[in-house]
């Protein structure tokens, strides 16, 4: 009976049950690791209840043997030195593979004392955390002693695929391909990409574009066909007030009745950067591109056009000597492309104007606008007439 019971453990199921089984207690791993670690700890995006915190941490224990302060402090290093020699997993500078195939390895080389003195403030640092977590290798034997008893010698594979799920997802396909290969929403100072629109492996992780240019929200899709499961769950804890939300991506209104730029037009250009740069991109970068290649008198201008149109609306950090080349090439040949572009210039050096009053930010705000139509490109002066009735979401206006 007993040598039975450790061959076949206390539970029998078909070969598809041991699957499914598997996809469930690695899908709820990867549920923690965003939820809790990624969103609430190192984000401070949001608060759970302390039972299902405790749940989290405990479960992380089992599946990961992940300390919190280590894991938050390893990720908060990484957004403060993105794609920089000092980044603990950047693709862009050690290279896809290595980042793919030994990021579970870069992961634990980043936990020195002085990362996690830096970076790994606020975390838990309660009895539990002190006496029990800690001891990282316990919560994973006690793991693989519940798996064998619960499913015998098949149990050793379902311990195995939990133990190898986070490493390759998380450190090998977020952190490697979410900064090498996707699609890209906002262009923001590194190389995050999203991976995919949809992913239920993931829980939203895969929006790894979103996340970059909006650390700090709790909600990780943008986009009206792009799905975070992670964030589902988050609504379903939050009918049973099990968690509290403190931040999610900011958004705008356009009120077509604001004819000048005011407070409000500030505080909307502020907090919704890259969401402007996104729409200047679309509405009047794209546009006027594709106008200037169209219209190319010689096939070389044409080529020249092509070469540069990613360069085009790419931030100032990540655009390569090769590029900053194509793009002088390609600005010097095209009159209405590189007022365009000039703009955009200059629209980014007001928001770097830190330093500037209030006042100060609003006439440099209106007078751009007033260059910008001056310019007597259609698609700039609307843009600029648009940027005139940006206002706050809260606000209470009429929305276009």
């Amino acid at each position: 009976m007993h040598v039975m019971q450790l061959l076949f453990g206390l539970f029998h199921l078909p070969w598809w049950g041991y699957v499914i089984v598997t996809l469930i207690l690695t899908h709820i791993t990867v549920a923690c690791v965003t939820l809790f670690l990624h969103r609430s700890q190192a984000h401070r995006a949001m608060d759970f209840h302390p039972a299902v915190s405790q749940f989290m941490r405990f479960w992380l224990w089992l599946t990961t043997g992940i300390v919190t302060r280590e894991w938050v402090a390893i990720h908060r290093k990484h957004h403060a030195k993105c794609e920089t020699s000092e980044d603990p997993h950047s693709p862009q500078m050690l290279g896809i593979k290595k980042v793919f195939f030994e990021g579970a390895e870069l992961y634990v080389a980043a936990k020195t004392p002085e990362t996690l003195e830096r970076y790994g403030f606020g975390t838990p640092n309660d009895w539990m955390e002190r006496h029990i977590y800690r001891h990282n290798g316990a919560g994973i034997f006690l793991m693989f002693l519940i798996d064998v008893l619960c499913f015998g010698v098949v149990g050793l594979t379902v311990w195995a695929v939990q133990m190898m799920w986070q490493p390759l997802f998380a450190a090998g396909v977020i952190n490697g391909i979410g900064h090498y290969w996707g699609y890209r929403n906002f262009e923001c100072a590194d190389a995050s990409r999203n991976i995919c629109p949809i992913s239920i492996v993931t829980c939203g992780e895969e929006l790894h574009n979103n996340h970059h240019a909006f650390g700090s929200s709790a909600k990780l899709s943008v986009k009206p066909w792009e799905f975070d499961l992670g964030w589902a769950y988050v609504r379903i804890l939050q009918c049973f007030k099990l968690v509290k939300v403190h931040k999610t991506v900011p958004q705008y209104l356009l009120n077509t009745d604001k004819t000048q730029i005011d407070v409000d037009t500030l505080k909307a250009f502020v907090t919704n950067r890259l969401h402007i740069l996104a729409k200047f991109s679309q509405q009047v970068m794209m546009p006027v591109w594709q106008d200037e290649r169209a219209q190319a008198a010689s096939k070389p201008l044409r080529k020249a056009l092509t070469k540069a149109r990613t360069w085009l609306i790419r931030d100032a950090s990540q655009v390569t000597p090769e590029g900053k080349n194509r793009l002088l090439e390609a600005l010097k040949q095209t009159k209405q492309l590189a007022q365009v572009y000039q703009a955009r210039e200059k629209l980014l050096a007001i928001w770097m104007r830190t330093t500037a009053s209030q006042r100060e930010l609003i006439d440099a705000l209106q007078e751009w606008c007033k260059q910008a139509e001056a310019t007597h490109i259609e698609v700039l002066t609307q843009f600029a007439k648009q940027l005139r009735g940006f206002v706050p979401v809260s606000m209470n206006t009429k929305s276009a």
